[in-house]
């Protein structure tokens, strides 16, 4: 649910909007049916992200197999239906020659996403569904296929990457219901959204409002990219605790930046999901 948010009432929601899920997440989302087809099939051309500040990341994603298991053996009932078929124990493994290392620190926090995208259409090209007949042959390839769409969309963007490290390889949370109360947002970054809030409040129905949303888009880019390289320094040197509160503030960066982006003329607000 989308609300107005004032500046006297929000110290107490922000923390309940940024741990929810955004308009953005909700378009990006995908049914339990269109999860088991073929990216390719329905995003031949497109990229995954227009800009860093575009993406917020799903509240719940599904948990799989840790890093013990063998790429040989069936995950989540997922078994390789080909020769060829990538490991995929995690997201990680699913990409080995864009990411030989694994998780950070093995392997950077930053990623080529070109390397990832030639990667990522190589194996579906290698395990499209459409190259098997009905029957549980299918079905498996169905299966591979949406695990390495996920794969590819978590891995692609800086604040579910962040997350899903968190998550499964450190068993932190940062989305979950009571992300509000164990993850909440250090009072500097609060101060700084209040004072975006301000100042929309301020300018609105100014007739020139429309330059001054436009810095406030490109000083919002500035931050969500200095977050994302000080959360990427952290893990890489295994700093798991900053890790976290840098994925915290990058939430909420993403968020201020949907609401910016939402903003038309005459509107004195900012729309902040919770």
């Amino acid at each position: 649910m989308a609300s107005s948010i004032r500046p006297q009432s929000l110290l107490r929601r922000l923390s309940v909007a940024a741990s929810s899920r955004s308009p953005v997440a909700a378009r990006r989302s995908f049914s339990a049916k269109n999860r088991n087809a073929c990216i390719l099939c329905r995003f031949s051309n497109a990229t995954p992200a227009r800009s860093l500040a575009t993406y917020h990341a799903p509240t719940q994603q599904t948990r799989f197999a840790s890093t013990s298991s063998s790429p040989k053996e069936e995950v989540d009932g997922i078994s390789s239906p080909v020769a060829g078929a990538p490991d995929i124990t995690n997201y990680y493994t699913i990409f080995p020659k864009t990411l030989p290392g694994g998780p950070p620190p093995g392997s950077p926090f930053e990623i080529s996403v070109g390397d990832l995208r030639r990667e990522f259409l190589q194996l579906q090209g290698l395990t499209h569904p459409d190259k098997y007949p009905s029957g549980a042959a299918k079905q498996r390839a169905e299966a591979l296929s949406a695990r390495i769409n996920e794969a590819y969309r978590t891995l692609y963007d800086p604040l579910l990457r962040a997350q899903y490290l968190l998550r499964e390889m450190h068993d932190i949370d940062v989305t979950a219901e009571d992300g509000a109360s164990k993850h909440a947002l250090d009072p500097e970054t609060l101060m700084e959204v209040m004072e975006v809030q301000e100042t929309i409040e301020e300018v609105g129905a100014d007739p020139a409002a429309e330059s001054t949303i436009a810095q406030l888009k490109k000083e919002n880019d500035g931050r969500v990219a200095d977050c994302v390289k000080t959360l990427g320094e952290a893990f890489d040197r295994g700093d798991i605790e900053t890790a976290r509160q840098e994925c915290v503030r990058l939430r909420f960066w993403y968020s201020v930046g949907e609401g910016l982006r939402e903003w038309e003329p005459g509107h004195t607000e900012i729309r902040l999901v919770h």
